[in-house]
């Protein structure tokens, strides 16, 4: 690292868990973000102030007024641009050093399957239970961590998913949410959405994503913690693997 960066970075360097060594291994990393609204917002921001080295937001809408209320990467002054590119000229305005890859497209299982591979970790910052699944199957196949988050209302939830194939007592998403399962989508714009609920989701995100990078304290893997904004109470689940999952069954067998 330069004088530069060593300033810059310090408050984390004099972290005896993180130091130099991690702080070398977040400016090493590659992160996939999907998604660049509420949840991505805070999640491509502290993952771009903390220094990771590369990120990937992908995102295929535009800013538009409603998002203003929460989704806290764009401004008035980018209503009609592109949510990656808003996002990225946020990171950069922070952190120009860090490299942000804005890619402008819904992807779909194939594309998905390339970006995942590409990357050490994935955020799931998505609105969707299709893409959702689609990310899950990605990162069992290349074995990737996932971070996943989503908030409606005023209620959030937040987990992370690695699958192992020498820890067989870890889900993926799709041991949680089954494929096959029926439900319904719930979109902000119908149910609204707690303005700083997708900070307070997006954070934890972000922070389980650079535990992982720095391989730091306890992850989320295994619990899923549920907030309740209402009365700012957080509840917890202990989440198990299913051995019939039609996703991550076969690494176990």
């Amino acid at each position: 690292m330069n004088d530069d960066q060593l300033l810059r970075y310090s408050r984390h360097i004099l972290l005896d868990e993180i130091g130099i060594e991690g702080q070398q291994r977040l400016l090493a990393a590659h992160v996939l973000v999907i998604g660049a609204g509420g949840l991505g917002s805070p999640v491509a921001m502290y993952l771009g102030t903390a220094g990771v080295g590369r990120l990937t937001i992908v995102d295929d809408d535009t800013v538009e007024l409603t998002n203003l209320q929460r989704q806290i990467a764009h401004t008035m002054a980018r209503l009609g641009a592109a949510k990656v590119d808003s996002a990225a000229a946020t990171v950069h305005a922070i952190n120009p050093e860090v490299q942000v890859i804005a890619l402008r497209e819904r992807a779909d299982a194939a594309r998905l399957n390339d970006l995942v591979a590409a990357a050490d970790l994935v955020v799931d910052c998505c609105d969707n239970f299709a893409t959702r699944q689609a990310v899950n199957a990605a990162c069992v196949r290349h074995a990737r961590p996932l971070v996943s988050g989503a908030a409606i209302g005023f209620d959030g939830q937040v987990s992370v998913y690695v699958t192992d194939r020498r820890d067989a007592a870890l889900p993926c998403y799709a041991c949680v949410f089954p494929p096959a399962a029926s439900f319904e989508e719930v979109r902000c714009a119908t149910m609204g959405v707690f303005a700083p609920l997708v900070g307070i989701i997006g954070s934890v995100q972000a922070a389980e994503a650079l535990k992982l990078l720095v391989g730091v304290g306890a992850s989320l893997a295994g619990r899923l913690q549920m907030l309740d904004a209402r009365r700012m109470q957080w509840t917890e689940i202990r989440l198990a693997r299913d051995p019939h999952c039609p996703v991550c069954a076969s690494l176990h067998r």
